[in-house]
């Protein structure tokens, strides 16, 4: 496989601690560059040593050593910069949310049909094995016709005041942040999209810090909670008729915990439920991700994150915040 050459723009804390490592730890890829108005890239040359700097996000994306660009912009610049990084013939990996709007990711499918190259929402959790395991079990009648699905991803940062998590002015809030991951996911394993949707939202200083949220799918209900002001909690539960997967650490698996998939089955006979749990320590699904983008841009492989897939739980996200009024 090509070796795909990768530049950041931007170096912000989440791309020096994760995703500028997970560049550096995948096959088939190589971190060439990072772009940062300080100057100051010590925090990735730390690790790769050989990656040079940019004074400028333009001067990067001009630069021909650079084949992909890594995204880990505020939340509103992303859009902008997605779409000057594919006229610079870059491909582009961009943190969620890849827009503030569902219609404004119209223009990057557009750009990228036009340019040939891949763009895709960082939306790293589909390349988790827990959750393929997860669509493989649900849409193969694991767990029966499905019923219900709940989920739930919280934590605090209300004493963070500086976080641009909760700044209004650059995309901030915890729906942006993480209702990706609680809708997203459910779309991911199920392949239905909600018909009805329904929110409560709490609010301060201009971005929701609290969200329930309950929809309706073709075949089954939902209900979520994310929250920017909760002791932190993660767990998604799938419950069918004859069974239950539950997923303890869906989100931030080797942070918030071992990725663990809990499958309940009725027994025949009328037993007790058998109960098996399926590990994946230590697997990192920022590397899954960048290796799975090289694939695609090297040998033209599929991409399970496609900018509809994307732009599908943007509309969703749509739909929350156009209920809670």
């Amino acid at each position: 496989m090509q070796t795909v050459n990768w530049g950041i723009l931007g170096a912000a804390k989440f791309a020096r601690q994760h995703m500028g490592p997970a560049i550096h730890a995948a096959a088939g890829a190589r971190l060439n560059g990072v772009a940062s108005r300080s100057g100051d890239i010590s925090g990735f040359t730390a690790f790769a040593p050989d990656c040079v700097g940019f004074d400028s996000y333009d001067a990067l994306l001009a630069s021909p050593e650079i084949d992909a660009v890594y995204i880990p912009l505020p939340n509103h610049l992303h859009v902008e910069w997605a779409e000057k990084a594919l006229r610079a013939g870059k491909h582009v990996l961009c943190e969620k949310p890849i827009a503030m709007k569902a219609g404004e990711i119209d223009a990057l499918i557009a750009l990228r049909d036009e340019t040939g190259l891949l763009c895709a929402e960082a939306y790293m959790i589909v390349h988790h094995p827990q959750w393929q395991r997860a669509r493989e079990i649900v849409q193969s009648g694991g767990i029966g016709d499905l019923v219900l699905v709940d989920s739930v991803f919280s934590y605090d940062n209300s004493a963070e005041t500086d976080n641009i998590r909760n700044k209004p002015d650059t995309g901030g809030g915890g729906i942006p942040d993480i209702g990706v991951y609680t809708f997203g996911s459910v779309r991911f394993v199920t392949g239905e999209e909600p018909s009805e949707v329904d929110a409560q939202i709490t609010w301060e200083n201009g971005v929701d810090v609290f969200a329930h949220v309950t929809a309706d799918f073709p075949s089954f209900r939902y209900s979520s909670v994310t929250s920017m002001r909760m002791h932190p909690r993660q767990e998604v539960t799938f419950q069918g008729r004859d069974g239950v997967l539950k997923l303890t650490a869906p989100f931030n698996p080797n942070v918030f915990g071992e990725a663990r998939l809990h499958w309940h089955r009725n027994t025949h006979g009328g037993g007790a439920p058998s109960v098996t749990v399926e590990r994946w320590p230590g697997v990192n699904h920022y590397v899954l991700q960048v290796e799975a983008f090289c694939r695609s841009v090297s040998e033209g492989a599929d991409y399970p994150a496609t900018l509809e897939f994307a732009r599908g739980t943007q509309a969703m996200i749509d739909e929350v915040f156009a209920a809670a009024g």
